[in-house]
């Protein structure tokens, strides 16, 4: 698709499309740029960095959207100094960093804006058939991708002949990167446009452009053909920290562009942010600053570190490594620094931008500065124009309905709809370094049941109003951090700056210093206890303990949806369901139920599966006085001053087997089933206030009748107690069983 007219052929002829030399940006007093020298003779030459290295500094720069000192020259002819629409129309086409479309103009209107010919609005429809199918939708209606094809296309209708792209993939979800990815291949094949692509994304930066450079610390450090960097990955991970290890990683990081420094003596040097020991001001943003270390340029013992003129910067005693000496003539002094664990990963800063944005906006700030990759996604349901990465109507495209299921007249229906297409946007995307977010009621629950999907060890903050009550409704079975908002989440003042600053510097230390990984290489195994189930379970552990984790989870009904939350982040090799009570109270209707999606788990997941009905023969409920009016007169037992029992009936426990049964027979792994006909807690049996034989045989009759036997699937019928240590031993070897089938063993 050609794109130019003959009038585009201006310039020295045979000079490259793009020569930068001796490029100098300062911000005050702040070194952003130094002595940057680049050139492109065509094609696609790619800049990566992190955050902070001043890749963005240098496409403002080349645009003349800031002041800058060196040369710079368009196809021969220079163009530092000139006014931004005079280096736009000289053939310079820039795609900023969050797109910046026009919000009350629509797509058609847009481009319509900038063409010269109608025809070349058709163009763009061509190239980008979505934006043909949005053409009468304004620019804060499309979503994130949306909004980056339309930016493309005003760019190429100012028939340029270099492409300048700031982050074009930014926030975009994986099959939106592939479409602005071919979109680039396709411009780079014509060989009619060069572009300049800043990317984080390092398989879009190798898979588009002809080279690569390397930004760090206001420099380009080092430049490489892409196909180079491409092939060794070996040298992605000690160029760019690509690798999310542990403390061995941070020692081989290398200090590109120092060879040629002395290394008889290393040095270490810091430079400081402006404002950069306060808290982060939205009204007063600190200037950009040329960062200190990152893992790119982590001081170590073959050469000083000193890219910057600056004094050097005593670092406190603390900072030290604890294992150096206290003596400076034994050796250099080694200290650390917190830095982002991979450059592959994401902050993704969540919530209702539409009235929280200056929060959210603070979030994104503190993270920027202790240098995360930051995604911002809005969960507005409102309709009003974002500033976030990723847009709502992006989002709500994740629901089972569509956008129009989200975006009712009803806000509640609305909240909730939002809620649900958040946790599929959330399974969908593979960059997720963690989930941070702030808001009310409707916020937090929206963003919650996002992090909910996350695994578990995943880093999750939310801060709330709602914090400082029930939090079940939202943490749920999954490690959420909660932290109280103590004021509302309104405005940025010396409460709210102190509580937001502390979760995103709580979220960048979990992203940045994963945890180490566990001495224990056992295999982990779930276990479900109850106070009526403790002696069997206890007896279970011991005998399995020595060859295996086991993690006991109290059936409290969180506890059994916390057991399989670990199911399904892969977490445990199998379980032995002992106490399986939490469906006695979804049944009979009290108040520790894991809810209807009890045991469903199982059915995600081929795992190992040992289980018994302990403790199904009660419902759970608060002080004596809390139990609903309707069970007054049925058989109750004072547990303790807290805690009232119910004895589960005859037609309840049949549908408790049933409900069993039926879960069973959807598990996908191999199933052993133990019915304890001796009483299935410690106060069903003879003597006891909770012995019922005749509500007990309902029970086990109904599961035996709804159970399919298989040859990995078997009920057994044991006539023991709960508690008899011969049940206990049924169990371990039921579990021995199908935990280390025989060879050729077929699983269900």
């Amino acid at each position: 698709m050609a794109w130019f007219g003959s009038d585009r052929e201006r310039g020295v002829s045979g000079a490259p499309v793009l020569a930068v030399e001796g490029l100098d940006v300062f911000y005050g007093r702040a070194h952003a740029l130094q002595a940057v020298s680049l050139g492109l003779d065509r094609g696609v030459l790619g800049i990566v960095g992190r955050n902070g290295m001043g890749k963005t500094t240098l496409c403002n720069a080349i645009t003349g959207l800031v002041p800058a000192r060196g040369s710079v020259r368009l196809l021969g002819e220079e163009i530092l100094g000139l006014a931004p629409n005079e280096i736009t129309r000289r053939g310079i086409a820039y795609v900023p960093q969050g797109r910046r479309v026009w919000p009350s103009l629509s797509v058609d209107e847009t481009l319509r804006l900038v063409a010269k010919r109608r025809r070349e609005v058709d163009r763009v429809y061509a190239m980008f058939p979505r934006l043909a199918e949005r053409r009468g939708n304004g620019g804060a209606q499309l979503s994130g991708g949306e909004q980056q094809m339309l930016a493309i296309g005003r760019a190429l209708l100012l028939e340029p002949r270099l492409l300048v792209m700031d982050e074009p993939t930014e926030g975009l979800a994986p099959v939106i990167v592939e479409q602005v990815a071919q979109a680039l291949r396709d411009l780079s094949a014509e060989g009619r446009i060069s572009v300049l692509l800043i990317e984080q994304n390092l398989g879009v930066a190798m898979s588009v452009a002809d080279r690569i450079g390397l930004m760090v610390n206001g420099r380009i450090a080092r430049e490489m053909p892409a196909s180079e960097l491409a092939a060794d990955r070996e040298l992605q991970e000690r160029l760019l920290g690509v690798r999310s290890g542990g403390p061995e990683d941070e020692d081989e990081a290398p200090r590109p562009g120092l060879a040629d420094e002395e290394p008889d003596r290393p040095q270490v040097f810091t430079v400081r942010r402006a404002h950069g020991d306060g808290p982060s001001m939205l009204d007063a943003p600190a200037p950009a600053s040329v960062r200190g270390f990152t893992r790119w340029n982590a001081g170590g013992t073959a050469a000083p570190v000193a890219d910057i003129a600056r004094s050097p910067v005593a670092p406190p005693a603390a900072a030290a490594d604890p294992g150096s000496s206290a003596s400076s003539s034994e050796g250099p002094r080694v200290f650390e620094f917190p830095v982002a664990a991979s450059s592959s990963r994401s902050a993704y800063v969540v919530g209702t931008f539409d009235t929280k944005s200056r929060e959210l906006a603070f979030l994104r700030q503190c993270l920027e500065r202790l240098g995360m990759r930051v995604t911002s996604v809005d969960l507005s349901t409102s309709g009003k124009p974002s500033t976030a990465s990723v847009h709502p109507r992006e989002v709500a495209r994740h629901h089972p309905g569509g956008e129009a299921a989200v975006f009712s007249n009803d806000r509640g229906d609305a909240t909730a709809a939002m809620a649900q297409a958040f946790e599929a946007f959330v399974l969908s995307r593979r960059d997720i370094g963690g989930i941070i977010s702030a808001g009310g009621s409707g916020g937090t629950s929206m963003a919650t049941r996002g992090m909910r999907a996350l695994p578990v060890g995943a880093p999750k903050v939310m801060v709330s109003t709602m914090a400082s009550g029930d939090t079940r409704p939202y943490v749920g079975p999954s490690d959420i951090c909660m932290m109280y908002s103590v004021t509302d989440v309104q405005g940025i003042h010396r409460i709210s700056e102190l509580v937001l600053a502390n979760a995103a510097n709580a979220l960048a230390g979990m992203i940045a210093h994963p945890p180490a990984r566990s001495a224990i290489v056992k295999p982990a195994i779930g276990l479900t206890m109850f106070g009526v189930t403790t002696t069997c379970v206890q007896a279970v552990a011991r005998q399995l303990e020595d060859d295996n984790d086991c993690l006991v989870f109290h059936a409290t009904g969180v506890g059994g949806q916390s057991m399989e939350k670990l199911v399904d982040s892969g977490l445990l090799a199998g379980v032995i369901d002992v106490t399986t009570t939490e469906i006695a109270d979804e049944i009979a209707g009290g108040t520790l139920s894991a809810g209807p999606g009890r045991l469903d788990a199982f059915a995600r997941h081929s795992l190992p599966y040992v289980g018994s009905c302990g403790a199904v023969d009660m419902v759970n409920f608060g002080t004596w006085e809390s139990v609903p009016e309707r069970f007054r007169s049925r058989r109750l037992y004072r547990h303790n001053p807290t805690v009232t029992l119910m004895r589960t009936s005859v037609a309840e426990c049949r549908a408790i087997g049933e409900f069993i049964a039926a879960k069973l027979n959807a598990m996908r792994g191999p199933v052993r089933f133990l019915i304890p006909e001796g009483g299935v807690s410690a106060i069903d049996q003879p003597g006891q206030p909770f012995h019922d034989p005749e509500a007990d045989q309902a029970l086990f009759s109904a599961i035996e009748a709804g159970f399919r036997n298989g040859p990995d699937r078997r009920l057994q019928r044991r006539p023991l107690h709960i508690n008899d240590p011969a049940f206990a031993d049924a169990l371990v070897a039921a579990w021995h069983e199908i935990s280390r089938p025989a060879a050729g063993t077929r699983r269900a």
